[in-house]
């Protein structure tokens, strides 16, 4: 998978989890860190939990494995680094702590609502 198709996987279960506040920020040309920022707002630690280990799983279970996981045991926030993809989980008031969107704004977002399903990757 390309990066671009694990973010949209990765939001697509965020979202199917209730995460909300996701966005997609394409970071090619803009750092070497990687390629795409999945961004999602969490409302629980388990909520956060469910969220971390469905997209570990499902990505796993179609041969994308995640080279790291950071964050904190409260799971206000948690970061998953799929090389070309980064996902982080926020808590409501990390989110607004850390605010990314400030940070990367000007990069495109990917709207990944309208991208094709990888229905297939999931089945």
């Amino acid at each position: 998978m390309t990066g671009r198709e694990i973010a949209i996987f990765s939001a697509r279960t965020a979202d199917d989890k209730k995460g909300s506040d996701i966005v997609i920020y394409d970071l090619r040309g803009l750092t070497d860190i990687t390629d795409y920022f999945v961004l999602v707002t969490a409302q629980s630690k388990s909520q956060t939990r469910a969220i971390i280990e469905t997209i570990a799983h499902d990505l796993k279970a179609i041969g994308v494995h995640k080279i790291g996981q950071e964050g904190n045991a409260s799971g206000r926030w948690v970061l998953l680094d799929f090389g070309d993809c980064v996902i982080h989980i926020f808590s409501p008031d990390l989110r607004d702590y850390y605010s990314l969107e400030s940070l990367w704004g000007d990069a495109p977002k990917v709207d990944w609502t309208n991208e094709p399903a990888m229905a297939a990757a999931r089945e």
